[in-house]
Order: structure tokens, then C-alpha cells, then sequence
């Protein structure tokens, strides 16, 4: 029973990250498969560009929802079966909630496994997870992001600040994080740039389309539609 009730919790939080949000809005609101426009990606980043900052700022926000619920409720789903003990401890049951969740937003069952790229989903689960991971990665995604004008560069820069703020606090006795939380960080950040791998490239050859422009000034736009307010 305990096996069948992790499972459980698997399935149940890859079909709540699955939802193919920029699709769904795409098709219902404007008639169009977002994976046709763009960049081609599903995700909130895409959003923007192709639906505008309002509607970007939405799919975004349920990206993000879609981190917080499986941790933060799934993953605390009862076994039925009271006279079993746990298989995992509640923090690692919650670890794998959010990555499936993660998971199912990249690959989505619901639109032929073609969904966006985690960060968003990642970072819902992340703030319920390790809340001041999170903080403290916060201002180094919008600093890369606000300079540079690329999401993408922000994201990548997320993938080796986060783990490295863990391991930091760890190791210096500053706060002390568990064994599968740092883990986690360095896979989590390692998938992050897994899906980033074609924007890697672009980077590289000078052929990524900054959203933004290159700016400092753009600081405060970010903080804005990280608060999900649009401007």
C-alpha cells in the first residue's frame, strides 16, 4: 500500500504540472497553438512574446501554481493503509512530488510531450521547499535577466546560483539544509539547463532574442511581473 500510495502522489502531481497552461489560453482566447509562434516553446516566456505582457504574466502564475500545489498539498495526500509507515520522509516525498510536477510541465501528456521548460513550475515548488533558497536565488535571475534583456540568461543562472546558495549555507554552518534537499539542487538545476540546451547554443552563436531591452532600468519591470502585476 505505501508504494501504491507514493505512486499515487506521482501521478497525481505529473497531471497537475502536465497542464499545458500557454496552450490552453493560446487556443481558447486567441486561436493559436503558441508552439507555432515565437520561439516555438510553450512556456510563459513564449506567453509574453507571442500573447503580451498581461497574458504572459498569467500563464506564468499558474506555472508557478502548478509547483506549489503538489508540494505543498499532493505530496500530503493520507495512506489510507494507517498501520503502514511512510515509504520516505515527508520531505523527500515532497522533493518528488514537485519534480514530477516539474516533469509533466516539460513533458506534458496533454499536448504530445511538448511543454515549456520547468522554471517556472520549479520555482512554485522551490519557494514551498526551501523559501530562502528561493529569496536568495531571486535577485541574481532578475539582476542576469534585467542586464542581459534574456530570460534564458536568467534561468541558466538560477541553475548554478540555487544549488550553490544551498551548498553555501550548508557547509559554512550558516543554515543547515537536508541531504536530499542539496541533492536536488544540483539535478534540478542540471534539468534546467537540459531544457536550456537550445538556447545555450543560441547564446553561443549571438542568436537569442533578448525580451527586453538590454537595461538595467527594465529592474523594476521584472519585479513587477514577478509580483504578477501587470504594468
Amino acid at each position: 500500500m505505501a508504494y501504491v500510495h507514493l505512486a499515487l502522489i506521482v501521478l497525481i502531481s505529473y497531471l497537475v504540472g502536465s497542464f499545458p497552461t500557454s496552450i490552453v489560453v493560446g487556443k481558447v482566447f486567441y486561436k493559436k497553438d503558441i508552439r507555432n509562434y515565437g520561439s516555438g516553446n510553450a512556456g510563459g516566456t513564449n506567453a509574453v512574446r507571442v500573447f503580451g505582457l498581461p497574458t504572459g504574466i498569467a500563464v506564468i502564475l499558474v506555472d508557478i501554481l502548478k509547483g506549489i500545489l503538489p508540494v505543498l498539498c499532493i505530496a500530503n495526500i493520507p495512506n489510507l493503509s494507517r498501520m503502514q509507515q511512510p515509504l520516505l520522509s515527508q520531505e523527500l516525498t515532497a522533493i518528488i512530488a514537485g519534480s514530477s510536477a516539474v516533469i509533466g510541465h516539460i513533458w506534458t501528456v496533454f499536448a504530445s510531450f511538448r511543454g515549456g521548460k520547468g522554471v517556472a513550475t520549479a520555482a512554485g515548488m522551490l519557494m514551498v521547499l526551501y523559501p530562502i533558497g528561493f529569496l536568495l536565488t531571486l535577485p541574481a535571475f532578475v539582476i542576469a535577466v534585467a542586464i542581459s534583456g534574456i530570460v534564458s540568461v536568467g534561468s541558466l543562472t538560477v541553475a548554478f546560483v540555487f544549488p550553490a546558495i544551498l551548498w553555501t549555507l550548508t557547509f559554512t554552518e550558516i543554515l543547515q539544509t537536508a541531504p536530499s534537499l542539496l541533492y536536488f539542487s544540483i539535478l534540478i538545476g542540471l534539468l534546467i539547463i537540459f531544457t536550456h540546451r537550445k538556447n545555450i547554443i543560441r547564446l553561443i552563436h549571438g542568436e537569442e532574442k533578448p525580451l527586453f531591452k538590454k537595461t538595467i532600468k527594465n529592474l523594476f519591470s521584472f519585479i513587477v511581473v514577478l509580483a504578477g502585476s501587470p504594468l
